[in-house]
């Protein structure tokens, strides 16, 4: 396709100077308006952007403040790396997300709209479904998983109030206890709550939640370093370094990036409501760097603290704050945790299967019906076994991980090198225009996705790769960027919508012309 397709088209007209009257210019074309298969409220660029610093900051402090963040960074011993090597690792680590992340936040705070609408630039206006929906099912089954876990919390605060009800956990019922399903039911219902308003909801609910863990934290770093007299070794027990150090300090850094890569594609769907570009960069510094560092390290002093104490590192912050010989204790940590897990569930594993899902059939799905969907999906598939399955959690959910990386090269070289920037908004969600390509699908970006989405999942899934798989987010990256820009860098409708895009962002706001 060249250009936009030909459509109805209006008369225009213009004074001419010289000849004292109005002339013809040209036939020129009527742009259709936005289609009901690719608009809808939720998915048009946002009008309302609340979701300043503070919002933002907020955000990523729920994403991070989750059991899986606090169990991160010691993780990363088991490679066979010192103190100060997880730590160089992690801030190197970070940086990258840093930068990284500030690329997917500012296309969506520029053009104000979500993962699957900015996928249309690169995928064509029907063929971003295939990396909405390949985001959707990793995200569904994430999401499942840790609405479960953070029902192993409430059943910590049930059996500490009602110890009788120990009873209803001896059963099972497609592997779950009477008690198991009545709290992942009561955590499932909780998070539907958040539909209720939308993202506005969402922004409220981050705003205190992410917060809320650091007070715990905080007071729970000082118990274990008061009890173990203020002296603590960093170095937690670890595994060797089967490759070398240099290898498992760069799988290090890897594993953080590969750690955020979900929101690496999806963190548009929150940036599209910054008020401005600023703001999404100080929050992202703050959320970022600074927040993650700050979090990792006081996990680590509490983990190694642990071992002083209790004479073993304890990995689970709940079962630290269980020991406390403290029912208050107990019940403030479970419940903080639990509200953790909750704003990670959120943010990385709420959001964006709602807009995928409301990009598959705009007309009939929005936000909140895409939002009800995963979660109906979530509970239906019983994430407990898949959590309790190897295979599903390292081949299914593994592979599709590995897929995000392709992804996001593609797009991101589609926005910033092939049309440096320049989008005509409006033709995102018209059936006839400049990102329809073939039908609705763009062939060079399915193409390009292919070709680094085999060896991806081929580095991540095979054992003989070992050596390489951590690296495979940035393989299958660097790869469909690459092809992405060598089969589209002379494509005539890429250059056509750039030029659209100028001429549009330099139109003044009057009125040049008269139509009849």
């Amino acid at each position: 396709m060249t250009g936009r397709p030909a459509g109805p088209t209006k008369v225009v007209y213009r004074h001419h100077p010289w000849l004292g009257k109005r002339v013809l210019i040209m036939p020129q074309p009527i742009p259709a308006g936005p289609s009901p298969r690719l608009h809808n409220e939720d998915l048009a660029p946002a009008e309302h952007r609340r979701w300043g610093f503070y919002s933002l900051f907020a955000m990523w402090m729920s994403d991070i403040h989750s059991l899986g963040g606090y169990t991160f960074a010691a993780g990363l011993f088991a490679l066979g790396l010192g103190a100060w090597q997880v730590f160089l690792a992690l801030v190197l680590g970070i940086f990258i997300v840093f930068l990284l992340m500030n690329l997917s936040g500012y296309a969506g705070q520029k053009l104000g709209v979500p993962y699957p609408v900015l996928a249309r630039l690169s995928f064509g206006v029907f063929g971003a479904n295939l990396p909405a929906l390949i985001r959707a099912l990793v995200a569904i089954a994430w999401y499942g998983i840790q609405t479960w876990l953070a029902s192993r919390a409430v059943i910590v605060i049930v059996l500490q109030i009602w110890p009788d009800l120990k009873g209803l956990t001896g059963n099972n019922f497609l592997g779950e206890s009477t008690l198991g399903w009545l709290a992942f039911l009561v955590v499932w219902a909780l998070q539907l709550l958040l539909l209720r308003n939308g993202m506005d909801t969402i922004r409220r609910f981050q705003d205190w939640a992410g917060p809320a863990v650091w007070v715990v934290m905080g007071l729970l770093v000082v118990y274990i370093l008061i009890n173990a007299g203020w002296n603590v070794s960093l170095d937690l027990p670890g595994g060797t370094a089967q490759w070398g150090v240099m290898q498992a300090f760069f799988a290090a850094v890897a594993l953080t990036v590969t750690y955020f890569s979900t929101l690496l594609l999806n963190f548009c769907d929150f940036s599209r409501f910054a008020p401005s570009r600023r703001s999404v960069w100080t929050a992202n510094l703050w959320g970022l760097p600074v927040n993650f560092m700050a979090f990792s390290v006081v996990s680590v002093v509490v983990t190694a603290g642990t071992f002083k104490v209790y004479g073993q590192h304890i990995y689970d912050p709940v079962d630290i704050v269980g020991r406390i010989n403290s029912i208050w204790a107990l019940l403030l940590g479970a419940v903080t945790f639990a509200v953790a897990t909750l704003g990670i569930n959120v943010v990385a594993n709420f959001v964006s299967p709602a807009y995928d899902l409301a990009n598959v059939w705009p007309a009939k799905i929005d936000f909140r019906r895409g939002g009800l969907i995963a979660a109906v999906v979530a509970l239906v598939i019983t994430p407990w076994n898949l959590f309790n399955s190897p295979v599903v959690v390292n081949q299914f959910l593994g592979g599709l991980g590995a897929l995000l990386g392709p992804l996001f090269g593609i797009i991101m070289m589609d926005y910033y090198v092939l049309r440096r920037q320049h989008v005509v908004v409006a033709d995102l969600f018209r059936e006839q225009g400049y990102y329809t390509y073939a039908r609705g699908w763009n062939p060079k970006a399915v193409l390009s996705f292919l070709v680094s989405a085999i060896p991806a999942v081929i580095l991540a899934l095979v054992p003989v790769f070992g050596a390489v798989s951590a690296f495979s987010w940035f393989i299958g990256a660097i790869i469909a960027a690459a092809v992405h820009f060598l089969i589209s860098r002379n494509d005539r409708s890429i250059a056509d919508s750039v030029t659209a895009a100028i001429a549009e962002d330099a139109r003044p706001t009057a009125p040049q012309a008269r139509t009849a």
